[in-house]
């Protein structure tokens, strides 16, 4: 596991090819920091899982890298504020700033009625989907601006769903921080783009589509690729 990220290219500008993404190790967060780093992106890949950090490594790495690009794995938890602020120091201090950042990380619980809502679970995914995200943006925004970089956010019309009220809650409420934030820096920047992906074969949608047909789900790597093409990066 890389831990010592690999210096920028000469000629690089501090923050300009260096990218962020928090949720890393599976699902679309995965399909981002492998799409990214086969770009010729450093990419900062933060996650709770090792294994899918370390899938990830080996799946970038048989790929071959361009030049600059490449993985540096941040096994962690997001909630984790002190860790947080050490990372995003860590980044300060080695590339001066961001080019890009992509939040894709996720806490989803048991399906089960509004009224039957277990507060543990409420808590649990206010504390990942909403409190983490929204510190994440404090940290993250000074090094977006040094590095004129872009934010991405995903929406999801899971929210409303039925039996789905700790993960609507929590999502929703981060979207619309995501869109707050969106308002007050179109002018001066940085940039956020929230994106709605397409359907995928992620634990999460097993989660609220148990038996689905997975077949004409789209490929993360793929719906990472179009979402990337999207955002101009």
């Amino acid at each position: 596991m890389s831990t010592d990220p690999t210096p920028l290219p000469p000629t690089a500008t501090p923050g300009a090819r260096i990218a962020l993404v928090t949720g890393a190790s599976r699902g679309l967060g995965a399909g981002l920091a492998e799409q990214l780093a086969l770009r010729g992106w450093h990419v900062v890949a933060v996650a709770r899982t090792v294994g899918g950090l370390e899938d990830l490594d080996d799946r970038v790495k048989a790929a071959g890298l361009p030049g600059g690009g490449g993985l540096t794995l941040a096994p962690m938890d997001i909630t984790t504020e002190d860790a947080m602020r050490h990372l995003c120091r860590s980044i300060h201090d080695r590339w001066s700033g961001l080019g890009f950042w992509a939040h894709c990380a996720i806490h989803a619980t048991a399906l089960s009625p509004a009224p039957s809502l277990d507060m543990k679970d409420l808590d649990r995914s206010v504390a990942v989907n909403l409190r983490a995200a929204a510190f994440l943006v404090t940290m993250v925004e000074p090094l977006l601006r040094a590095g004129r970089g872009t934010a991405m956010f995903f929406d999801d019309p899971a929210p409303g769903s039925r039996y789905a009220a700790a993960y609507g809650i929590s999502k929703a409420g981060q979207i619309a921080m995501a869109r707050s934030w969106q308002a007050e820096t179109r002018r001066l920047g940085p940039r956020v783009v929230i994106e709605t992906p397409a359907p995928m074969p992620t634990a999460l949608r097993a989660r609220f589509h148990p038996g689905e047909d997975r077949a004409p789900l789209a490929d993360p790597r793929a719906e990472a690729a179009r979402l990337l093409d999207l955002a101009g990066i």
